[in-house]
């Protein structure tokens, strides 16, 4: 399975996630890819996302049984603490400031 939330992004990319996923809501897509494609999605999101911010989620054999990769700004950034991935708030101050963050396992 896998999820992603995209915020802020223009149509064209919208539209683009609409091809191989299902748009559940505005800017939340599901679907069930393998992993090459799953890079090859990702790998769109951030030549189209101009300026706006995107999470994927998917499903993968760790404790948690899931993982999840972030793009762009946003005051929450994902954190690793003993092999487990959580998320952080940044301040609410610092949201503006707040770097482009990109996680990759």
């Amino acid at each position: 399975m896998l999820v992603i939330v995209a915020e802020n992004v223009p149509s064209r990319l919208r539209g683009r996630l609409a091809v191989w996923l299902l748009e559940v809501r505005a800017g939340v897509y599901i679907g069930k890819v393998s992993r090459r494609v799953r890079e090859m999605i990702w790998e769109q999101v951030e030549k189209g996302m101009e300026g706006g911010n995107a999470v994927m989620a998917w499903t993968t054999n760790t404790e948690s049984g899931f993982d999840f990769m972030t793009l762009g700004a946003n005051r929450r950034i994902p954190k690793e603490m003993d092999g487990v991935k959580l998320v952080s708030f940044l301040p609410e101050n610092g949201a503006s400031d707040a770097a482009e963050t990109v996680v990759k396992s």
